[in-house]
Parts: C-alpha cells; sequence; structure tokens
C-alpha cells in the first residue's frame, strides 16, 4: 500500500470508527448520511452517463439519416447477439436455447420488415386508398371501429 492509500484509510477509520460499538441514532444518522450521497452520486454520474450514451447513439442515427454514413444495423444487431448470448450464459450458466434464437432470428426479421414499410409509405397509402375507394388517405370512425374491432378479435382469440 503506498502512503495515500494509508492515509484514506486512516481518515476513513477516524471519520467512522467501529460503526458497530455506537449508538443507534448515530448508526442511522451515519447509514442514512452515506446512502444518500451514495444514491445521490450514482444518480448524477448515471445519468451523465446516460446523456453521453443517448446523445452518441441521436447523433450516430441523425448522420447515418444524412447519408455522411452508413451504418449496418443487421451487423451490429448479430454482435450484440452474440454477446448477449455470452453474459447470459455466464450469468445463469447455461446457454441461449434454440427457442430463444428463433425468436431474435424473428424479432430481426420483423424489424427488416418494418423498415421496408416504413420506406414504401407512399406505396401503402395509394394501396390503401384504392382497396378503400377513400382519396387523399383521410380515416374515417367506420374505419377506426373496423380495426378496433379486428383487433379485438384477435384478442380474443389469443387470450381462449
Amino acid at each position: 500500500m503506498d502512503v495515500n492509500k494509508k492515509d484514506a484509510k486512516s481518515i476513513i477509520d477516524k471519520i467512522l470508527g467501529d460503526v458497530s460499538k455506537t449508538s443507534a441514532t448515530k448508526q442511522i444518522i451515519m447509514g442514512a448520511s452515506s446512502g444518500w450521497v451514495t444514491g445521490y452520486l450514482a444518480m448524477k454520474v448515471g445519468r451523465a452517463a446516460a446523456f453521453a450514451l443517448g446523445g452518441g447513439v441521436i447523433l450516430l442515427e441523425l448522420a447515418n439519416e444524412k447519408g455522411y454514413i452508413k451504418i449496418n444495423w443487421d451487423k451490429i444487431n448479430k454482435q450484440i447477439d452474440k454477446v448477449s448470448d455470452k453474459v447470459e450464459e455466464q450469468i445463469t450458466g447455461q446457454s441461449a436455447s434454440w427457442m430463444d434464437k428463433v425468436e431474435d432470428y424473428v424479432d430481426r426479421k420483423a424489424d427488416q420488415v418494418e423498415s421496408l414499410v416504413k420506406d414504401r409509405k407512399k406505396a401503402a397509402k395509394g394501396w390503401y386508398s384504392s382497396i378503400t375507394g377513400i382519396p387523399n388517405h383521410k380515416l374515417r370512425e367506420i374505419h377506426v371501429f373496423l380495426i378496433s374491432f379486428a383487433a379485438g378479435i384477435a384478442i380474443g382469440i389469443g387470450t381462449s
């Protein structure tokens, strides 16, 4: 141990001493105040870390949208799946099951379909307009009712 560590330890020992030998009131005050300081600092550091991480992701996405960079989301998702599988295996001692891998694959494919639908938004609106015969893609109350009715049927079938 170098000198700074010894000094820091002795300062903490002088301040706290043996807490278990002090009165209950002092123990409660010391426990509450040290817990508050720890929580306060954790929130400040956590908030700063979340802000930095979130800001970085937003900047990356903006650069991707503007065409400055091209992000291969499929490759990133595959790497994230591999890392999460390794972490899960380390924590639980079991590797991801076949069903978990199928679920991840289906989820990735659903995201790709969602992206495709968003890219083809005009075509989808035109298709909806041609089927319903409603120009300018206006949604009316009857359409809201029919959509909610179909969703209710699906939920009823799923829960029965």
